[in-house]
């Protein structure tokens, strides 16, 4: 049974309108923007999204000296539910939750991703 709908990915980006900009016009998405955040959307609802984070720094790919840096926000229905099933999947809740209408959890290795009500 599956417990979503489909994931959008976030990148962290000095610029979102920017690369929202450079993404919408590559894959042919609309783009959305506002303040330190921007979104490309595709006809069938998959989303890319882009936020500002302060001092940003570019990956250097492919060593790790400074990982990619981006993360998972998967869409659900309830956020109880969802929290419920990643939990019994193996995932740990992550004690920083920044927000209400999303929440952070760890997968089984340790990279941050996100549940979010649309």
């Amino acid at each position: 049974m599956a417990i979503a709908r489909f994931p959008s990915l976030v990148l962290d980006c000095p610029d979102p309108a920017a690369l929202a900009a450079f993404y919408g016009a590559m894959l042919d998405w609309l783009v959305e923007s506002r303040p330190g955040w921007a979104e490309v959307r595709a006809d069938y609802g998959q989303c890319i999204c882009f936020q500002q984070v302060a001092d940003y720094t570019a990956p250097a790919w492919p060593g790790q000296a400074v990982p990619q840096q981006m993360h998972l926000d998967v869409i659900v229905d309830d956020l109880d539910t969802g929290e419920a099933a990643v939990l019994e999947l193996g995932a740990t809740k992550h004690q920083h939750q920044p927000g209400t209408t999303f929440r952070v959890f760890l997968d089984p290795a340790g990279h941050p991703f996100c549940l979010c009500v649309d």
